[in-house]
């Protein structure tokens, strides 16, 4: 049979430029799921800092990432847990003409060690794009962890199938995702059609790429006080079942579930999609670079 994960997935609530304090949050947190025998924990994306690239002090903060991925590793191997924590906003190069700030997911094991790291590749807006640099076409890559192969994808990464498959098709059965998505996120326009419409895409995009991949997600997203606009909506989805867990859309809170990767097994076993993508004749062969061989126009 395969094993059994415990999982907890952590919705905080990061307070802008404060990133002490919302380490001693997280690390509780962690701490927490660790003494209820949790194997795993995720944290939201930008839960250090937020995200106020506009604030005067923010991208100076930004230079200090690698303080906390050591507090992290040390945290891991104290708790004996993995840790995905969030992500952490790295400044590189900076005071150089070739500046570049990265949004980095880790993965790190149980012994401290990291074993993992993802560079967000799909920038949300002209917001992010005006700041962040992106891993652009830099493969996805995936993982040998205590708890099988990984993959690692950030926030608005979830909107791209091809990320998924690509992951997949290296043998993934976990895809962790931190996110910091809002209500706001669909526009004025979407949000005068449906006022919910940020919910219904996280709700119905989750459970698919669950299914239509045969693996098991990890989606760990901001919360925040309400009215404020933030989506929440933290949970983990496996094939059949769907969200096994799923948080509030403003709480702060943790939900600790045991993951049966049997499920995943189970899924792939009916819907056979790994076996389909391992295959040499397989007739979807994506072409993004627009090749002379594909006409556009028809």
């Amino acid at each position: 049979m395969a094993p059994v994960y415990k999982i907890a997935v952590i919705q905080m609530w990061p307070k802008p430029l404060s990133a002490t304090e919302n380490f001693q949050t997280a690390s509780s947190y962690i701490r927490s799921a660790a003494s209820q025998g949790a194997h795993l924990a995720v944290l939201p994306e930008y839960h250090l800092l937020g995200w106020v690239p506009h604030e005067a002090s923010f991208r100076s903060l930004c230079s200090d990432w690698a303080t906390y991925l050591e507090r992290y590793r040390i945290l891991a191997r104290e708790c004996r847990i993995n840790i995905v924590p969030g992500t952490l906003l790295e400044l590189h190069d900076e005071h150089t003409p070739r500046e570049r700030l990265l949004n980095v997911a880790y993965f790190i094991d149980d012994k401290g060690a990291v074993v993992g790291k993802y560079v967000k590749k799909n920038l949300w807006g002209p917001v992010e794009r005006l700041h962040l640099t992106s891993s652009a076409s830099d493969a996805h890559p995936v993982f040998e962890t205590p708890l099988g192969r990984v993959g690692l994808l950030i926030c608005w990464d979830l909107a791209f199938p091809e990320a998924f498959r690509e992951m997949i098709a290296q043998g993934a059965k976990i895809i962790v995702i931190p996110t910091f998505w809002t209500l706001k996120d669909s526009g004025e326009k979407g949000g005068k059609i449906n006022p919910s419409a940020e919910t219904l895409f996280l709700d119905s995009i989750l459970t698919a790429r669950a299914f239509e991949n045969t693996c098991a997600i990890v989606f760990a997203n901001a919360g925040g006080p309400p009215g404020e606009g933030y989506a929440g909506l933290s949970q983990i989805c496996v094939p059949f079942a769907g969200p096994l867990t799923r948080l509030g859309s403003s709480a702060e809170g943790m939900a600790i579930v045991d993951v049966d990767m049997q499920i995943i097994e189970d899924a792939e076993e009916n819907y056979g999609v790994r076996a389909d993508l391992a295959r040499s004749d397989w007739h979807y062969d994506y072409r993004h670079d627009k090749s002379d061989d594909v006409d556009l126009q028809s």
